[in-house]
C-alpha cells in the first residue's frame, strides 16, 4: 500500500442548514472514517457536522466562524496552531483579516501566528497561494453555500499530505456534477 503521510482534510464554511442542505453526496462518499489523520474546519457548521467530523479522524481541529453562533452551541477558539509533521499550520475563520482575502493581511495574521502555513476561509472560493516563502489555503464551502462575497460558488474542499518537509495539496471541486482535483506541492525550506 502506498505511504501518503499524514493526511489531513481541510473544510470550511459548511453553513448547514442556514445556505446549504447537505455535504454533496459525491463529496460525501470520500470523507471516510479512519482515512485521516487529521480534520481541520475553518467553521461555519452546526453540531451534527461537528459529530461527523470527530467520526473521520482522531484529531479534529475547528476555530470559530462568523455564523456558528447560530447554529453551535460549541465555542471555539478564534485561532488555533497544529502541528503536523515538521509544519505548523494556522487556521483562522478569516472574517476577522481585513480586508478579506487580502494576501497581505493574511501574511500578519500567519506572521502573529508564527506557522509555516495558514488556513483559512470565510470567502468561500477555494485557493493555494505562495506568499513570502509561505503558503495561504483556502478550502472554500465544501457545500458550496453562497457568500457575501458571491452567490456562485463551487463545492471544494482540499487533503494535505504532508510527507517529511514536503506537502502535497490536492484540491477537490465539484464542477457540473463531477469531482475535478488539482494538485500543488510545496516544501518547507530549512532554517
Amino acid at each position: 500500500m502506498a505511504n501518503f503521510g499524514e493526511l489531513v482534510l481541510v473544510l470550511g464554511d459548511i453553513h448547514i442548514p442556514l445556505r446549504a442542505n447537505a455535504i454533496p453526496e459525491k463529496f460525501k462518499r470520500m470523507l471516510v472514517p479512519g482515512k485521516m489523520q487529521h480534520v481541520i474546519c475553518t467553521g461555519n457548521l452546526d453540531v451534527e457536522q461537528f459529530e461527523e467530523l470527530r467520526d473521520l479522524a482522531p484529531n479534529v481541529h475547528i476555530v470559530q466562524g462568523d455564523f456558528d453562533e447560530f447554529t453551535c452551541n460549541i465555542t471555539f477558539p478564534e485561532t488555533r496552531v497544529v502541528q503536523v509533521g515538521v509544519f505548523r499550520i494556522g487556521i483562522v475563520h478569516g472574517h476577522q483579516v481585513l480586508p478579506w482575502n487580502d494576501q497581505a493581511a493574511l501574511g500578519r495574521m500567519r506572521r502573529k501566528l508564527h506557522c509555516d502555513v495558514l488556513i483559512s476561509g470565510h470567502t468561500h472560493q477555494n485557493h493555494v497561494l505562495e506568499h513570502d516563502g509561505h503558503y495561504h489555503i483556502n478550502p472554500g464551502s465544501i457545500t458550496g453555500a453562497y457568500s457575501s462575497l458571491t452567490e456562485n460558488v463551487t463545492p471544494s474542499f482540499i487533503l494535505l499530505a504532508v510527507q517529511g518537509p514536503k506537502v502535497i495539496c490536492y484540491v477537490y471541486e465539484l464542477i457540473k456534477g463531477e469531482v475535478e482535483v488539482s494538485k500543488t506541492e510545496f516544501t518547507k525550506e530549512e532554517n
